[in-house]
């Protein structure tokens, strides 16, 4: 699995502080503010711990912001918003995910139409976050945003559907199609919630997404080229050029091109790849791996600008 930056982890941990605080703002009646926090205890009213379902229907009923549409005093088993909701987050406070996440389904269950459901559904996700339950993270917060698609924390929760992907991403041995929907949905968050903090968080992870999905094609050109299936390996090789050219593999693809070309006897090309490599990287080994493989033959680093590879390529060095 790839380890997760500091920066993504303090994101997702704003809302655990947020919880610690909230136990107590919710109860004793203060405000609260602060991004995530906002999204717990609300950025004005907050429901009040009464005695009674009652009772707690009255008040609620006083202000339109509480209102719940169900009639609370008719449900005999409904017990006072507050009291649950804070019970998720005393809960997640000590760690107590699974107690945590039964506590929001049960604001969200029996308080299907208020505010506080809402949050209790994204509050769920972040649990299942937090506990690696990365499936039911995903499911949640997908959940969340076809319900409140305009809400002001969706973009918290696209941010979560990308790094629960992100989470599982594995070796690039193994089946990358993980790594592809990680790479999706952070580019979701980069090009829905541009200049965001969640936005600049996802476009990192995205690039180190690129980079492991170019590692996987290199991989597999590098299997079919000791098979000596040249061709195949060569379509590896050019994926890599043309998806994910500003990756950190771009130098050895066009080093391994350089090989396979001249192994097909197709030495334009060849010349290509090695001119266009020490163009852009003349300091890598692999540029005076490829010099040194094209002197062996008598041949010298020599660009056809009409090469495909000259062409997508573009003279770019991302480094």
């Amino acid at each position: 699995m790839m380890p997760a930056d500091s920066l993504h982890r303090s994101l997702v941990r704003r809302a655990a502080t947020a919880g610690l605080l909230a136990a107590t703002v919710l109860l004793a009646g203060c405000g609260g503010a602060g991004d995530f926090g906002d999204y717990i205890w609300g950025d004005s009213s907050k429901p009040k711990t009464t005695s009674t379902s009652t009772s707690s229907a009255s008040a609620m009923a006083t202000n339109p912001g509480d209102a719940i549409a169900p009639d609370l005093a008719a449900i005999d088993d409904v017990k006072p918003i507050a009291e649950l909701y804070n019970k998720g987050l005393e809960a997640m406070k000590d760690g107590n995910y699974t107690t945590a996440v039964k506590s929001f389904a049960e604001v969200e269950r029996q308080h299907p139409y208020s505010e506080w459901a809402t949050r209790a559904i994204l509050m769920q996700a972040y649990v299942d976050y937090q506990r690696n339950r990365y499936d039911d993270a995903i499911n949640a917060a997908k959940r969340f945003l076809t319900l409140h698609p305009g809400h002001k924390d969706a973009p918290y929760a696209y941010y979560l559907v990308g790094i629960s992907y992100y989470e599982q991403i594995t070796d690039v041995k193994r089946d990358q199609s993980m790594t592809q929907k990680a790479l999706d949905s952070l580019d979701e968050v980069s090009r829905r919630f541009p200049g965001t903090t969640y936005a600049r968080d996802a476009a990192a992870k995205a690039t180190l997404a690129r980079d492991h999905l170019a590692g996987k094609q290199m991989e597999i050109g590098r299997y079919y080229q000791n098979k000596k299936a040249h061709l195949a390996a060569i379509n590896r090789f050019k994926t890599v050029i043309t998806e994910y050219q500003t990756t950190t593999h771009t130098p050895e693809a066009l080093y391994r091109l350089t090989e396979t070309y001249l192994a097909l006897g197709v030495r334009s090309e060849a010349q290509t790849a090695a001119a266009v490599l020490g163009y852009n990287y003349p300091q890598s080994q692999w540029y005076q791996d490829a010099y040194a493989l094209l002197a062996s033959g008598g041949l010298a680093p020599a660009e056809n600008k009409r090469s495909w590879i000259s062409q997508a390529i573009a003279s770019v060095n991302p480094f």
